[in-house]
């Protein structure tokens, strides 16, 4: 089924693109925000130069959809990273089409909207991850033609222009844009470049776009920059960790995608520079995989599968370059489709549970944690806790957990301050500082038994009083009992 032939490849990419974008709003119009999510967006709600846990890119994108349309609601913050995510294939499209033809772009594009973390969390959810990958298919696109064009200087200042917004975006892009400098010193036919201003105007037009991130920084005590090196941290020895790392990288990215990937990857390497636009998508893929992996190997805390997922979009067009050279195979198509429809089913189960809980005998003979937790926003408590008048125009809430800080807070609104009682308080820490509501009431909620906040929250305050709890519910079930305490008299933590 030749369909690359019979119909022009950009039409069929320009389909693709609307079909996954209708899927991407019809699914996020049914989960409510996760927890990362909520994070983001109530702890961002006071617009800044930088934030705690990553570059400003994805959170002024949240703030700045809520801001235009006036409302907060999931599929509104979302919005704009479906619309980057629409575009990031697009700009696939054109780097498997820089590579080795339009067949090679669209297959590269498919493929991209099928691997799970990009084609669905990526391209829904508020994360960092979906400015980061548009900018960095951006200078890489930019770059490859910089490497070829008889015009190369805007290429090179659009290299550096995406991969400033890349760090814009999250830290992690300096690994793929060290992977450049790599690229240009190995290969020796474009080694000369590093002789030449326009690399090095691009860099300074990169460092100029990330010039915003580095003043918050350095009027914060670096705390971003200290907070995501101490993730590399560690003292123990895994030499198993990064082989679960990157088994876990395959499931994200789909087993039967990652294997014929890091095939079409050891063939490039085995190429070498050569075949230079297969090296660069090499130098360009390899830092991320590599580094993650083995930091993993000591790392003291767990690393995320889906980090390293940069270094799986660059290798997105050496894999669409061999699909297309096979879509003659009667079997390839329909795996292709066989995904496209298990994708579709996947998403239609998880949506249809959030929604009507059709699936809770099941669950709940598995877990006793309900998973539909995390898929609602919890604003049965903004409505429990109104109809007792604990929520008042200058209410402060205070939470213990920055993960339940953010769920609450955003199910609370805008309206209402809410306080992360821990020292490990993320940007709450600096949108909503303790001291300086100190002496203040606050209204305690938390997820723990109340023996447990009372002990932990006493010496915050000068007397903490319990109150008869509230309950998160949705559907008419109660899926988890809040703990409430109003307390008298902050302190200011030591």
């Amino acid at each position: 089924m030749d369909f690359a032939v019979r119909r022009s490849p950009a039409v069929l990419v320009g389909w693709l693109i609307l079909a996954a974008t209708l899927f991407r709003i019809a699914f996020g119009l049914t989960l409510g925000l996760g927890v990362d999510e909520s994070y983001m967006v109530a702890a961002g709600r006071v617009p800044s130069l930088g934030y705690f846990d990553h570059p400003p890119a994805s959170w002024w994108l949240s703030w700045g959809a809520a801001q235009l349309a006036g409302t907060e609601a999931p599929i509104v913050v979302r919005l704009p990273f479906i619309g980057l995510a629409a575009l990031s294939t697009w700009l696939m499209f054109r780097l498997g089409t820089a590579v080795a033809g339009e067949r090679a772009g669209l297959c590269a594009a498919l493929l991209l909207t099928l691997s799970p973390v990009f084609g669905v969390t990526t391209g829904t959810w508020v994360l960092p991850d979906g400015p980061l990958d548009a900018a960095l298919l951006g200078a890489a696109l930019c770059l490859m033609h910089a490497l070829s064009s008889p015009a190369p200087r805007r290429w090179w200042l659009g290299a550096g222009l995406c991969a400033g917004l890349a760090l814009f975006s999250k830290y992690s892009a300096v690994l793929t844009i060290a992977g450049a400098a790599v690229f240009l010193l190995t290969s020796p036919r474009h080694r000369v470049w590093l002789r030449r201003p326009a690399p090095w105007l691009a860099a300074g037009v990169a460092l100029l776009v990330f010039a915003p991130v580095l003043v918050w920084n350095a009027t914060h005590h670096w705390a971003s920059f200290a907070f995501q090196g101490d993730r590399a941290a560690g003292l123990r020895f895994r030499p198993l960790a990064p082989f679960a790392v990157l088994g876990g990288e395959a499931l994200f990215v789909l087993p039967w995608i990652w294997l014929p990937m890091m095939a079409a990857f050891v063939a490039a390497l085995r190429r070498g520079p050569a075949a230079w636009r297969d090296w660069l998508l090499c130098c360009l893929g390899a830092p991320p995989i590599l580094a993650f992996a083995l930091i993993a190997a000591w790392s003291s805390q767990r690393v995320l599968f889906h980090w390293a997922a940069p270094g799986y979009l660059m290798l997105f067009p050496l894999l669409g370059a061999e699909v297309a050279r096979r879509l003659d195979r009667r079997w390839l198509p329909r795996a292709l489709a066989g995904t496209a429809a298990l994708i579709v089913a996947a998403l239609a189960v998880v949506g249809t549970q959030v929604r009507f809980d059709w699936l809770h005998p099941v669950i709940a003979a598995v877990t006793q944690r309900d998973p539909d937790l995390e898929g609602i926003d919890w604003t049965s408590l903004r409505d429990e806790l109104a109809s007792r008048g604990l929520l008042g125009a200058d209410t402060i809430v205070g939470v213990p957990s920055w993960r339940d800080a953010g769920k609450i807070a955003y199910a609370l609104g805008p309206h209402t301050t809410v306080l992360c009682l821990n020292r490990d308080a993320r940007q709450f820490g600096f949108a909503a500082p303790v001291a300086r509501f100190q002496g203040r009431d606050v209204l305690v909620l938390s997820l723990d038994p109340p023996d447990r906040v009372a002990a932990s929250l006493a010496p915050a305050f000068d007397r903490l009083e319990p109150l008869p709890p509230v309950a998160i519910s949705f559907a008419d079930r109660r899926l988890r009992e809040v703990s409430v305490f109003l307390g008298h008299g902050l302190r200011t933590p030591s």
